[in-house]
């Protein structure tokens, strides 16, 4: 989203994303249609507090909650500090700590660009067989997952891992307007599916959420994944870091992994 738009449009477009009427807003918002309208089409500016209550009924992430309060006028809330950085130093443990719990089973913690930040020693088997610039950081997942020279000729169920992983790109691209986000979307949508990778997708019998099926030199692994996020988080780099923890769905999965993390 192009942050040098007028602040009314900008949430004209967030009101929209997320299928609101004026109405809808202005009621979630305990405000009147009126009020919403005129801000909408810039008669009127809102406060700082009604913009942050409009944020907040929108779900807009901190980042772009900063662009609109500079659209307004008026000075951004959130900072944006490095992982390293001692006022996160807290957060980096707690990230470090479910990491090291989940072992044996793969998790990584991951950006707003799905670059790998933090992994445990677990996600080492995981990645086998990638290509080595692949691996050199920063590791995008994005890339490593549907590159041919890296685990998409792996994957089994590669058809609707690839659908799966574009349509989550491509909608964090349309909603932040991040223009490395969208150069990431392009490219990986232009990647060839390996000459191996197949669409196998498993029924909907087998499975009660989508599973990653790897290729390995112990047979299919299969995976089902869960996100984590910071609950209230006030700084945008805590607030757009994710971590992925990968479960075996299947015995097979579980005794491989816990017996490659006990060599």
């Amino acid at each position: 989203m192009s942050t040098n738009r007028p602040v009314g449009e900008q949430l004209r477009d967030w009101r929209l994303r997320r299928r609101l009427t004026q109405m809808d807003l202005a009621a979630i918002a305990d405000t009147s249609t009126r009020h919403v309208s005129f801000i909408e089409t810039g008669r009127s500016l809102p406060s700082r507090a009604m913009l942050m209550r409009l944020a907040e009924h929108l779900d807009v992430p901190l980042r772009e909650r900063n662009h609109l309060l500079t659209a307004a006028g008026l000075a951004p809330i959130y900072r944006e500090s490095r992982l390293d950085e001692p006022a996160l130093h807290q957060a980096q443990a707690a990230v470090e700590l479910v990491l090291k719990g989940h072992e044996p089973y793969p998790a990584l913690a991951i950006d707003r660009h799905w670059n790998i930040v933090a992994a445990n020693r677990a996600i080492t088997p995981f990645l086998a067989g990638a290509a080595p610039r692949l691996l050199v950081a920063p590791v995008n997942m994005m890339r490593l997952s549907l590159h041919p020279d890296g685990l998409a000729s792996r994957i089994v169920n590669f058809g609707q891992i690839r659908a799966h992983l574009l349509h989550n790109a491509q909608r964090q691209a349309d909603a932040t307007g991040d223009p490395v986000l969208r150069a990431l979307f392009e490219e990986i949508s232009s990647y060839p599916a390996p000459p191996d990778a197949t669409d196998q997708v498993p029924s909907l019998a087998d499975s009660v959420a989508m599973q990653l099926r790897l290729r390995s030199e112990h047979g299919v692994l299969s995976f089902i994944s869960t996100i984590t996020v910071f609950g209230t988080p006030l700084d945008i780099t805590l607030a757009e870091l994710a971590i992925e923890s990968f479960f075996p769905a299947d015995a097979h999965t579980a005794a491989v992994l816990r017996a490659s993390l006990a060599d």
